[in-house]
């Protein structure tokens, strides 16, 4: 099996240890991702643009997400996001989870996973 792995450059890929994405085994996995921005909406956009980056790299798109994974530390903030995630995944939902739980920095008021379907080897 190819693994393919993806950076995106950011400074705690080598500091921690891990990578934005890795292909393997027909899926592209994305690492849980945070966003910036003041607002819980403004970092769940600024996240999943970052997501979708990562996807593009990988030769998938947020089309082809089949699983998300919402981390929030107020999951009353949620409500805010839902207006985006609809236009992002609308015509193509994944299955999802919505889990509420301390981020590694309190400045982060969402952190999204997902998995998606790898493009088909050619």
């Amino acid at each position: 099996m190819t693994i393919t792995r993806i950076s995106s450059g950011g400074a705690f890929e080598a500091k921690i240890g891990y990578c934005r994405a890795v292909v393997a085994g027909g899926f592209v996995f994305v690492a849980g991702t945070v966003g910036q921005g003041d607002t819980v909406a403004e970092q769940c956009q600024s996240a999943l643009d970052v997501i979708a980056g990562a996807l593009a790299k990988a030769g998938a798109s947020l089309a082809d997400v089949v699983r998300v994974t919402y981390y929030l530390p107020d999951r009353n903030e949620f409500e805010a996001c839902h207006d985006i995630l609809a236009r992002t995944f609308g015509d193509n939902p994944p299955a999802a989870t919505m889990i509420e739980c301390g981020l590694i920095d309190a400045k982060y008021r969402i952190e999204i996973e997902v998995t998606a379907l790898a493009p088909a080897a050619s």
